[in-house]
């Protein structure tokens, strides 16, 4: 599997197509942060098409630029708005008691990696067919954990079908990027997670009117 300015681009308007029909689907206010997500992983796909015309022109401010607001995306914007787009449309009292301390666990994380990213400088490169990230910070094993707990366990808790089938295979695309492309992890998975956001189009546009829908 290789990758590139082409695939990054491809995914991207692709993501940005979908996005915006998911967004046209959302009803209520409770659901644009869900209904967005496919836009803003589109967003962040183009944005790495970018780093990689970076490379080709030599061009290191806007490469630095680029990858700092992608690694927003990546680091701080995912850990904090998965799970509370999934609080903000769960019906159920226990599992949005659940889901706060997700959201609680998320901003932790992401204020940290925020941190991280303005502290220490991250640099991209490219390493073969794959962008390698070098984000340096501490206390990985626990910021791992949050970030997992966050982005993907919070899906699973979800009273909705599509959003825990989303939260399972974003799980196991970690679990198969790190695996297999650990030195480019970050930009693996984010280009897995980032297809696999299209399953929102699903829950938003193609929901069947039941009355558990209509009382949401």
């Amino acid at each position: 599997m290789c990758f590139s300015a082409t695939a990054s681009f491809s995914a991207g308007v692709m993501l940005v197509g979908l996005g915006t029909l998911t967004l046209r689907a959302v009803r209520r206010p409770r659901e644009l942060l869900l209904g967005a997500i496919p836009l803003l992983f589109g967003i962040q796909q183009l944005i790495e098409g970018v780093i990689w015309l970076t490379f080709n022109y030599e061009a290191p401010l806007l490469n630095a630029v680029m990858t700092h607001l992608y690694s927003f995306f990546s680091h701080v914007l995912w850990p904090v708005w998965v799970p509370l787009a999934v609080l903000l449309i769960e019906p159920s009292e226990w599992r949005r008691k659940a889901l706060t301390l997700f959201v609680a666990g998320g901003v932790a994380v992401g204020a940290y990696l925020m941190y991280a990213l303005l502290a220490f400088p991250i640099v991209s490169r490219p390493t073969g067919q794959h962008i390698e990230y070098v984000a340096p910070h501490f206390f990985a094993a626990t910021v791992m954990s949050l970030y997992l707990l966050s982005t993907t366990v919070s899906p699973v808790l979800s009273t909705y079908r599509t959003v825990k089938v989303f939260g399972v295979l974003a799980l196991l695309s970690f679990g198969a990027a790190y695996y297999f492309y650990a030195a480019w992890f970050i930009s693996v998975w984010c280009f897995f997670a980032a297809i696999l956001s299209g399953i929102i189009y699903f829950r938003l546009v193609q929901r069947r009117l039941t009355r558990e829908e209509v009382n949401w």
